[in-house]
């Protein structure tokens, strides 16, 4: 038995393509990892969960990805501590320089 799951193991790439790791990453590509694009996902920064802000997160609303899901473009609705702050969907800033993750901070 240990035979054969070294053997698959084997055939495994050492490290997985972006679009399948659940670590942190830019907000394009945990989105890619998403059904639809991510489209209805909630994501936060992780920095606000860091700095000990609570229940924020974007929306999803609308994704345009490019490169294998490194790049791209996302709109959504962003809550702040549960409240709706954006009355109409917005350009996701931050996209790339910070690390995202699903789900809400």
């Amino acid at each position: 038995m240990e035979r054969a799951v070294r053997a698959i193991q084997g055939l495994l790439p050492s490290t997985l393509p972006p679009s399948l790791r659940t670590t942190p990453a830019n907000l394009y590509q945990v989105l890619s990892r998403a059904p639809g694009g991510g489209v209805g996902q909630h994501v936060h920064q992780i920095r606000w969960t860091e700095k000990g802000i609570r229940n924020c997160y974007w929306q999803v609303t609308r994704t345009r990805l490019k490169l294998e899901g490194n790049h791209g473009k996302a709109w959504g609705k962003l809550y702040w501590r549960g409240k709706q702050i954006s009355r109409q969907e917005e350009r996701i800033d931050g996209s790339l320089k910070y690390k995202w993750s699903a789900g809400s901070s």
